[in-house]
Formats: C-alpha cells, structure tokens, sequence
C-alpha cells in the first residue's frame, strides 16, 4: 500500500501541472473570437471546458467509479447494493436507464489522515451498450469513461461476442476495470464456476493482446515527444502478468425465493422473499483499490485526460493559426537567406543561422499561445536537428564550407564578385530551405502542447509511473499509459 503521503504528493503534483496548463491557456478562455472558424472555435472551447472540469475534480478529490455492460445485466442493481438501498430504477424491461446518471457514495469507514482531504466518490450508471440510439450511448459512453478513474464491466453469464468488443474498446481507455459477474443466484455452483473460469481465460488472452500491441507501439509512443524525460527513464516496463482483469462475482438483486413459513396458530404458508445482496466481494475489491492506490488513481487519469485534452487544444490552435504561421515562416527564411546570404565571414553564416532557428521556434510558440524559454528552444532544436539530422547538418555543412568562400572572394578581389554573388545566392537558398524544415518540424513538435515541458503532463506522468508500487493496478496498466 502506498502510504498516504506519497500518494498525496504525487497529488500535488498533478495539481499543479492542470494549473499551469489552464494558465497557459487563459488567454483562449477569455472569450475572444481568433477567427471566423465557429467549429474549430467551438471544439477549442470544449476542450477547454475538459481541462476546466478536469481540474476542479482533483482539486475536490472526486474518485468516479462507472459501470457499462449490455441491457438487462443488473448495471443499476450493482450500484443499489453497493449503496445499501435502491436509488437508482430498475425494472424487468430493457433500457430502464436512458442517461447516464451520478450518485455520490459515502463511504465512512473509508480511512483518511487528519490532514488529508477525504476521497469523494461517485458512481456512475449508464444506459446499455446495445440499446437503439447506437451512434449517441457510443459517444456517451466514451465521454463517461473519459471521466472515471474505475470502471466496472458488468456481464451475467459467459460474455457474448457484443459485450467482447464493448469490453476490448474500454480496455483502451487505460482505466482499471473490474469484470462483475453478477446474478450468480441464478446458476447451480458447477455451471457458475464454469463461468468464472471462462471470464478468467477471457482475461488472459486479453492481457497478451494487450502486450503484442504494447510492445509494438512503445518505441513509436517514445519517440514522438521531444525533450520528455522518458526518453531518459530507466524505469522499466512492468513485467507481463497473466492477470488483467480483476473478476468478481456478486449477486446485486437476487430473485425471490418461497420460503416455508409457519405460525403459531398452526397454519402454514408459502411467501417469497428476497435474499440480501451479495455484494461484499466487490466492496472489499474496491475499497482494497481505492486505500491502496485511490489518490494515485486520480492524479494519473486527471493528467491523461488534460494531456489528450492539450494536445486536442493545440491542433486547433495550430489550425486555426496556420496562415499566420506560414507567413511567419517564409518572413523568417527570407530575412535569414539575405543575412546569411550577404554576410562575409564564414563563421558567422552559421552562428546567425542557428540563432535565427531558435527565435523563429520561440517566434511560432509565442504564435500558438504556448510559451517556451529559450533553454527549451534549444532542446526543442536539438530534438528537430536529431531526428531530421541529414538535412540541417547537410545546411550547416554546406554554409559553413560556402561560408569560407565567401570570404575567399572577398580577400581575393581577383576572384570576381560574380563568384561571391553566385556562392550567396546558393548559400541563400539553403539557409532558406532549412529555415523552413527547421518551422515546419517545429509546428509538428509544438502540435503536442506543452505535455514535454516542466509539469507537463507527461513528464508528472513519468515521475509518478517510476515511484508506483508493485503488484497494483496501476503497475499492471502503465505500460498503457503512453508515455
């Protein structure tokens, strides 16, 4: 179990990323119109609205545990047992819940440090997977599961190939899930444990799916954020675990049964009674989640949801300043050609060169409303020159060696102005085709938002992921986590 201050650290931290990065951003969320584009505006601002509601959930500590599953498999029934009493509607007809509906769940031996928040947590009912309205209950759902840091993946038998594909989507999320075989009343003991063997093979083929397409995605994963300390990390990957889904086994509503009852006067009669739910396994398995790495959970889902949401921000931003940056560009290329072009000494092509790159990339950050020092200028320059290294050095070269004759017609007038004329010019066009690569490799960088930067998202990502104890779920999703 982490201990408490550790988790409420890694708390801190998280909380100070989302502020930074809503700063940041406070500009766009003054309410000033950038273009005429309404659509791109309008996805802009709800990406906001995500880091803004993302915030204020880690700021009151508010843990969203959510349940999915198909209609008819006692979704709403789990979260009433759960409760002690029945809040939420459930019925013999399909589709009783149309919405997804939040009911806050107290908790009072849930234990907290005196000086400490108390962990909030809400439980989330939603409508069935498979009910009319497709297109909507799907983008639904991926909004419900963008919020919750638990999810509860409820089935009441041997998962059909619907709830298979429902379930291989929300393994996706990077959210823990637990798989709820609920109505376990209904089977005889032999066939339940069937079952739950099935649901556990389920679980393990689902883990080496998971780890075949991890493995093939990390190295494309790290290498498309620049100057992000997991390039760095030697934290390693968590080793593979048979054990992916965590499977419990409840019985939420359990049907009535006739009970034989008899009175004092003699007489016998036949009632039905309902059974009290069994639902303890699955408390036990939540609140064992929650003491042991609640706090964690929370800080990582708040910052991969505002680090989707800051990438999201910045591709409208960038769309929405294209034009801009493209003349932005091609004023720095002209202005660096002809001071390149027209400067005698060698040395200085270069030098001035690579200080009109780094003002251009410090110029387009400034343009996209995400600042940047100079320091993290020249490590962004480092990145683009690493990864495009053939073409900037290939300038540089070039400049460097024209660079000297230059001044070689210019020490020896002999040799004609023609000759330094025809050398500038060449050397012109090169430093203008690099300044170029060098802004249009750095709209692609900047693309990202500021999640590289210091309290970017994924750089708290990786300081929390490299302190996180073993064998919890979190040490089993982190490899999904993207970093």
């Amino acid at each position: 179990m982490a201990d408490n201050s550790i988790q409420e650290n890694r708390l801190s931290l998280a909380r100070a990323s989302l502020r930074q990065t809503l700063a940041r951003y406070s500009h766009l969320r003054q309410g000033k119109k950038n273009s005429d584009n309404t659509e791109l505006e309008a996805a802009l601002q709800n990406q906001l609205d995500i880091l803004t509601s993302t915030s204020e959930k880690l700021d009151h500590n508010v843990i969203r545990i959510a349940t999915f599953g198909l209609v008819s498999r006692g979704k709403s029934a789990v979260l009433n047992a759960l409760l002690g009493q029945k809040i939420l509607q459930t019925g013999p007809l399909n589709g009783v819940t149309q919405w997804p509906r939040s009911v806050r769940w107290t908790i009072p031996y849930l234990p907290v440090a005196e000086d400490r928040e108390k962990i909030q947590v809400e439980l989330i009912d939603t409508p069935g997977l498979d009910e009319v309205g497709g297109e909507v209950r799907g983008e639904m759902a991926k909004q419900v599961t963008r919020q919750s840091d638990l999810i509860l993946f409820v089935v009441a038998g041997d998962i059909t190939r619907t709830e298979y594909q429902a379930l291989c989507e929300l393994q996706t999320a990077q959210k823990p899930l637990i798989l709820v075989f609920n109505k376990i009343d209904l089977y005889p003991e032999l066939d339940r444990k069937a079952i739950y063997q099935s649901l556990q093979a389920l679980g393990n083929s689902e883990q080496l799916a998971a780890d075949s397409v991890t493995d093939a995605t990390d190295s494309e994963n790290l290498s498309d954020r620049p100057n992000n300390p997991s390039h760095k990390s030697t934290a390693k990957s968590p080793a593979k675990t048979a054990k992916s889904l965590e499977i419990v086994m409840v019985a939420a509503e359990p049907a009535p049964v006739q009970i034989r009852v008899e009175w004092s006067d003699g007489r016998i009669t036949n009632e039905w009674e309902s059974p009290p739910a069994q639902i303890d396994e699955l408390k036990h398995t939540i609140l064992t989640i929650l003491n042991r790495e609640g706090r964690s959970l929370l800080a990582l889902n708040a910052l991969v949801e505002a680090r989707d949401a800051e990438a999201n921000i910045a591709r409208q931003v960038l769309k929405l300043r294209q034009a801009e940056a493209e003349d932005l560009i091609w004023q720095f290329a002209k202005y660096k050609a002809l001071a390149v072009g027209l400067n005698p000494v060698a040395f200085l092509d270069v030098m001035g060169a690579t200080v009109a790159d780094l003002a251009l990339i410090r110029s387009l950050s400034r343009l996209y409303g995400l600042p940047m020092t100079g320091y993290e200028a020249g490590k962004l320059w480092q990145t683009i020159f690493s990864s495009a290294g053939g073409v900037l050095l290939g300038e540089l070269g070039s400049s460097f060696l024209l660079g000297f004759g230059k001044s070689a017609a210019v020490a020896a007038p002999q040799i004609g102005f023609s000759t330094f004329a025809g050398v500038a010019v060449t050397q012109a066009s090169l430093a203008a085709y690099g300044t170029y690569a060098v802004g249009r490799a750095a709209q692609v960088y900047l693309e990202k938002g500021c999640t590289w930067g210091p309290l970017g998202q994924d750089t708290v990502i990786q300081e929390i992921l490299a302190t996180i104890e073993r064998n919890t779920i979190i040490d089993r999703l982190q490899q999904e986590f993207k970093i």
